[in-house]
């Protein structure tokens, strides 16, 4: 039976917003938090990109020692040969990889501006495919950018040259959030039919309707026979007015009327969420993409909001004390909501690029983190300083055991080398 993925690309789209991004330990722990809430794959970064290579290294030693696992790591590159070498010759381990490249008329025309026509589109994607293939990634999506925008035609002309020069998924990019969750059910379920492909849904929040577009692109892939695999982001940040956001997908998911998916494959339900979803973890990650981003959640953001079950009319109030269900949908517990949050108002010891090692022995023996030695507490505090200059905000407690419990990929990850 088809399924429904989730591929969070937070750590490539998320940081690409304006005004924002996030130190290579924060997406280093933002993968150890999405790997906890089951998500099948991140889009963990940039493999062309140089300040990326220490991080993306590290990351595939932790996965290959079986601590970041099982989800899948993979790098977004353009489709083109020279940067399918360059990602393979800075990241040999890699081996999932998407490549990216216009489809739309507007963007051949105007983007190119001559350099690439239709014909050479195709040309360039698949030799880059091919080369991918030839290197050893092991599975290769393809993306089809400003696919919305794309001659049906034209798309599924491109998708069948993917298909049948390897490709795995083809990316259906609605770049621009142009799409409506009508339109791109059709569209995407005819792709599916012709191309007979698995696809993956990338929208945009252009128009408000990134998380709608997402769940109905899904249903026609589902609706046609094939895996689908949606793109999201953490809290929606990304590009211009952001991403599908992560908790909203996947509540629309297993609770909307004409959806209503429930993880694993006994659920009996037509539409089925991977078993290895794990709502519970939404409030964790939340709260800490809030915090790496400096982007406090929406008010009346789907599950994480402040005012997501908070009630305030009479008319309300009394009747989620009768019955919750009469004024919420889903139980705040589902989202690992409902512990109560202790904030210290008294003295505090905090590890910071200044500490010392008597202060630095106090904060990490309330986390439980012990030392064989004055000489390995010493390295961990000197990485804990590093740290702190390089993410320019307090160490978070999982920050600082990540730290302290892998030593050496820390070092990796906080170093980037101009």
């Amino acid at each position: 039976m088809p399924k429904i993925y989730i591929i969070d690309v937070t750590n490539r789209d998320g940081v690409q917003t304006a005004r924002l991004g996030l130190a290579k330990l924060e997406k280093t722990v933002l993968n150890f938090y999405l790997n906890e809430l089951g998500v099948f794959q991140s889009e963990f970064g940039f493999p062309v990109t140089k300040h990326e290579r220490n991080y993306l290294n590290a990351n595939l030693e932790l996965a290959d020692m079986g601590v970041l696992s099982p989800i899948r790591l993979s790098g977004w590159i353009r489709a083109t040969v020279d940067d399918v070498e360059t990602a393979h010759a800075n990241v040999p381990k890699l081996k999932h990889l998407n490549i990216s490249i216009s489809t739309s008329d507007q963007m051949i025309t105007y983007k190119f501006q001559g350099k690439l026509d239709h014909k050479g589109i195709i040309k360039e994607m698949t030799a880059a495919l091919e080369k991918a293939k030839k290197l050893g990634i092991e599975t290769v999506g393809v993306n089809a950018e400003d696919a919305s925008r794309t001659r049906m035609d034209y798309l599924i002309e491109f998708s069948r040259a993917a298909k049948k020069n390897g490709a795995d998924r083809i990316r259906y990019c609605d770049t621009l959030g142009y799409d409506d969750p009508q339109t791109i059910y059709e569209r995407v379920k005819k792709l599916a039919e012709e191309v007979k492909i698995p696809i993956e849904l990338h929208c945009h929040n252009d128009l408000g309707m990134a998380v709608a577009c997402s769940v109905m692109g899904a249903k026609g892939v589902l609706d046609a026979g094939f895996d689908a695999y949606i793109n999201t982001t953490v809290n929606g940040i990304g590009e211009r007015c952001g991403n599908a956001d992560l908790a909203g997908v996947i509540l629309a998911v297993k609770k909307s009327s004409g959806f209503s998916a429930k993880g694993g494959s006994a659920s009996g339900g037509k539409y089925v969420l991977d078993e290895r979803i794990d709502l519970s973890k939404a409030w964790k990650i939340a709260k800490y993409a809030s915090y790496a981003f400096g982007v406090p959640i929406h008010l009346n953001q789907p599950g994480v909001g402040a005012n997501a079950f908070a009630h305030e009319s009479g008319i309300h109030a009394d009747g989620a004390l009768k019955d919750w269900r009469n004024y919420e949908l889903y139980h705040y517990e589902e989202l690992g909501r409902g512990e109560p949050e202790i904030i210290e108002t008294g003295r505090q010891i905090v590890a910071g690029e200044y500490s010392g090692i008597k202060g630095f022995r106090n904060v990490a023996g309330k986390l439980e983190i012990e030392f064989k030695s004055d000489e390995e507490a010493t390295k961990v505090l000197d990485l804990a300083r590093y740290a702190n200059v390089h993410t320019q905000k307090p160490l978070t407690d999982d920050e600082l055991k990540f730290i302290a419990k892998y030593p050496d990929q820390a070092k990796k990850i906080i170093t980037v080398t101009p």
